[in-house]
């Protein structure tokens, strides 16, 4: 197949640009590298079925492929609270380019939405079927929002126009190539341990996380894109392993051998206060469920951040 992958150079489209080059697909990057790393893909840059280009995707792109992954948006808080509108203008008008071109190429069209498209859940744990609880106006709506409108978009053109296009929205996940500044929770507590600085902790760290290793969501997004007949689906992706945020600190300091203390700051505005995927629907429909343990997960993390400064900018 001849792949694209919008937002390839980021910390999940790159491992998808491994995978789909591993099975021998042909495969397109487009990234204008707002939040995306050139180093992510360092290590395929001669490789001969990988083409990259350097486009902001809320512009024409003019490529003929099979198979359409759009994974471009700033995703973390750190990403889309410092760039607020361009996160706003990717999700809409990005989206809709590449919704054209899936039209145009008669190209099957994966959109990667995500769980913040909850918002501060009410229901536990979320279901696709669920409506979410979301602060259309607070400081991270220009990522929780623009999700949802690129989702109901991305429906009117399966309804308007047939188009063979899905949804999958990804709960946290984390491995190598994980930004160590993008702000999250695994990437902040294993820079702060290994440099024996204080975990932070916002709120009393009751709050919870499912983390999904980054090799299982990729097979996840490929099980979702290669199976026919799911026009209009839409799946959770993510791990139901529920972790509070304080044990996930005394973890990582354990696994890092850090004498690192753990310091409690004021509760951040819409931080959601339970996140944990049910996964009912893509576990029966397709077959697919997370294999890594968060332990596992976690040391091949850690290993790769030990490496991190010797690694090619």
């Amino acid at each position: 197949m001849r792949v694209l992958v919008a937002g390839g150079s980021g910390f999940i489209g790159s491992h998808l640009c491994d995978s789909l080059l591993a099975d021998g697909h042909s495969v397109i990057v487009a990234d204008n590298y707002i939040t995306g790393r050139k180093r992510n893909l360092q290590h395929l840059a001669d490789h001969p079925h990988l083409t990259i280009i350097e486009h902001d995707i809320t512009n024409p792109l003019h490529v003929e492929v099979d198979w359409i992954f759009h994974l471009a948006s700033p995703a973390s808080p750190v990403g889309y609270m410092r760039h607020p509108i361009e996160t706003h203008v990717t999700n809409a008008v990005g989206t809709h380019q590449l919704l054209q071109l899936a039209q145009r190429l008669g190209a099957r069209f994966l959109f990667t939405s995500t769980s913040e498209a909850y918002g501060n859940p009410l229901e536990h744990p979320q279901s696709e079927t669920y409506f979410g609880n979301v602060n259309p106006v607070g400081p991270r709506s220009c990522y929780d929002e623009s999700k949802r409108y690129a989702e109901s978009l991305t429906m009117e053109y399966v309804r308007q126009f047939n188009l063979d296009a899905r949804i999958v929205r990804i709960f946290n996940t984390y491995g190598p190539r994980n930004d160590p500044n993008d702000g999250r929770v695994i990437p902040n507590f294993i820079t702060a341990a290994k440099s024996g600085q204080p975990l932070v902790v916002f709120g009393d760290g009751s709050q919870t996380r499912s983390l999904c290793y980054v090799s299982d969501l990729v097979r996840g997004l490929r099980v979702v894109m290669q199976e026919p007949e799911l026009a209009g689906e839409v799946f959770n992706l993510g791990n139901p392993d529920e972790r509070t945020i304080l044990e996930l600190a005394t973890i990582i300091i354990e696994q890092c051998g850090s004498r690192s203390q753990i310091q409690f700051e004021p509760a951040r505005q819409d931080d959601p206060e339970r996140r944990c995927p049910n996964i009912s629907k893509v576990r029966s429909m397709l077959g697919w469920e997370p294999t890594v343990s968060l332990e596992d997960g976690l040391q091949a993390t850690i290993e790769y951040f030990s490496a991190y400064e010797t690694l090619p900018v």
